[in-house]
C-alpha cells in the first residue's frame, strides 16, 4: 500500500467511528487552541508595540525619574523612585546637551479633553499634548495638513494648536481644509489650528488620533503641579553613537539634578526599542505556561487517541488477517495504523490552529493591535501534532503488525 492508500483507509476509518474520531480532534483541537492562541496574542501585542517605535527609530533614547517606567523582572526588590523632571530641569537639559543630537520636551496635559467647534463637541476622552518644536521630528509623527509650531509660538506660549485625524472626522466632516484657520475650544480655552496629524490608528487602548498638541508652555500653564514630570527624549544623528550619547546625556543629567560624585543616578535612560525587549522578557513566562497548558491538554488527547486506536485494532483483527493472508507485510500494517493516529491528530490541530489564530486576534483587535498570521506558530502546531501522533499511534500499530494472519482470521 502506498501513502495515499494509507490516507484513504484512515480517514474511512474515522468515518466509520465518527463520534469518537471527533471527540478526540476536539481533545487535541483545545491544546492546540490555547498554544496557538495564547502565543499569537503575544506576538501580536509585541509587534503592535514594535510598529508604534518604530518610527522614533534605534537611535532613540529617553530620560525618565528613577522606578517610574516598566522594569524586568527584579526578584521581587523594590526600586526607589527618584524625584519628577520639573520644567527647568527638561528645558535645562536641553540647553546644555552638547552633542550632536535633538532633544525635544514634551508633557502630557490631560486624557479626558473635550474639545468644541460651534455646535459640534467630542467625547471627553481627547488627550492634550504640550509640545517644543523638536517633537515632530524626534517622535516621528507627521503633520500632512498646515504646519507645525514655531520657536516664537513655543517660547510664548501661543494659543495655536495642532490635533489628531479623529478630531478633523468628528468636527468638520472630514474636512481637513476646512479645518486650518478655524478656532476651537479645548476644555476652556481657544486655540487657532495650524496644522493637522497624519493618521496612525489606535493600538493597545490607545488612539494616537485622538490628541491635541499645544505650545509646551500652555501645559505648564494650565495643567502645572508641584510634582508634575516633564518627558525628555533624544534623538542621535549617528546611531553608531549611541553608547557616547547616553553616556553623555547622564553627565549632563546628573549635573542638571545638582547630584555629588557619591550619589547614584536618581534616573533611567530608556532606549525607543527598550520596552519591547522588556515586554519580551516578562512574557517568556506567559509561552511557556501556554505551552503547559497546551501539552498538559495534548496528554489526555494522547491518551484518548492511544484508548481509540487500540480499541480499533481488536475491532479490525480479522481484517489485518485478510490483509496479511493477501501479501500486506508487518510495515504496511505498522505504517497503516500510525497514518490513522497522525491523520486525526492532524484534522484536531487543524480545528485547533484556526480557533487559536481567531482567538489569538480577537483579542489583539480589542487591545487595539492588527490582525497577524502565526506562521511560527502554526508550524509549531503542526509539528506538535505530528509527535502527537507518531507517539500515540506506534504502540497500537506494533500490535497490529505482530498479530499473526492465522489467528486473525479466526477471531470473531
Amino acid at each position: 500500500m502506498n501513502f495515499r492508500e494509507n490516507i484513504k483507509i484512515a480517514l474511512n476509518s474515522v468515518r466509520s467511528n465518527l463520534l469518537r474520531s471527533i471527540l478526540t480532534m476536539l481533545i487535541i483541537g483545545v491544546g492546540i487552541t490555547a498554544l496557538v492562541g495564547i502565543l499569537t496574542a503575544i506576538d501580536t501585542a509585541i509587534y503592535s508595540l514594535n510598529d508604534n517605535f518604530s518610527d522614533m527609530g534605534v537611535n532613540s533614547f529617553s530620560l525618565f525619574p528613577k522606578g517610574t517606567r516598566v522594569q524586568g523582572n527584579r526578584q521581587g526588590r523594590k526600586q526607589k523612585k527618584g524625584d519628577p523632571i520639573s520644567y527647568r530641569q527638561a528645558v535645562k537639559f536641553k540647553e546644555d546637551f552638547d552633542f550632536p543630537a535633538v532633544v525635544t520636551v514634551s508633557s502630557r496635559g490631560t486624557s479626558t479633553a473635550v474639545v468644541k467647534y460651534d455646535e459640534e463637541k467630542t467625547n471627553g476622552d481627547i488627550e492634550i499634548q504640550g509640545v517644543d518644536e523638536n517633537y515632530f521630528d524626534v517622535k516621528g509623527r507627521v503633520i500632512t495638513y498646515g504646519r507645525g509650531f514655531t520657536n516664537s509660538e513655543i517660547t510664548s506660549g501661543s494659543h495655536t494648536v495642532i490635533i489628531g485625524s479623529d478630531l478633523v472626522k468628528t468636527l468638520f466632516d472630514e474636512e481637513a481644509e476646512k479645518a486650518l484657520g478655524e478656532a476651537i475650544l479645548v476644555g476652556n480655552v481657544k486655540y487657532r489650528i495650524i496644522g493637522i496629524l497624519e493618521s496612525k490608528g489606535s493600538t493597545m487602548n490607545s488612539n494616537a488620533d485622538k490628541i491635541v498638541m499645544v505650545p509646551l508652555l500652555n501645559v505648564k500653564r494650565y495643567y502645572g503641579y508641584a510634582k508634575k514630570s516633564y518627558n525628555v527624549d533624544v534623538s542621535i544623528l549617528n546611531a553608531e553613537d549611541m553608547a557616547a550619547a547616553e553616556a553623555a546625556a547622564i553627565g549632563t543629567f546628573r549635573k542638571v539634578r545638582n547630584l555629588r560624585v557619591n550619589q547614584q543616578n536618581d534616573f533611567d535612560i530608556f532606549r525607543s526599542d527598550g520596552l519591547i525587549n522588556l515586554l519580551k522578557e516578562n512574557t517568556a513566562t506567559m509561552r511557556i505556561g501556554a505551552m503547559v497548558i497546551a501539552l498538559v491538554t495534548l496528554l489526555g488527547a494522547a491518551i484518548g487517541l492511544m484508548n481509540i486506536m487500540l480499541v480499533s485494532v481488536t475491532e479490525r483483527t480479522r481484517e489485518i488477517g485478510i490483509c496479511k493472508a493477501l501479501g500486506a507485510t508487518r510495515r504496511n500494517i505498522l505504517l497503516q495504523f500510525l497514518t490513522e493516529a497522525i491523520v486525526i491528530c492532524q484534522l484536531g490541530g487543524f480545528i485547533g490552529i484556526l480557533l487559536g489564530i481567531l482567538a489569538g486576534n480577537v483579542v489583539t483587535v480589542l487591545m487595539g493591535g492588527s490582525f497577524l498570521i502565526p506562521w511560527g506558530w502554526i508550524t509549531l502546531g503542526v509539528i506538535t501534532c505530528l509527535v502527537v501522533g507518531l507517539a500515540s499511534g506506534l504502540y497500537p500499530a506494533l500490535k497490529a503488525s505482530r498479530l499473526d494472519p492465522i489467528e486473525s482470521l479466526r477471531y470473531e
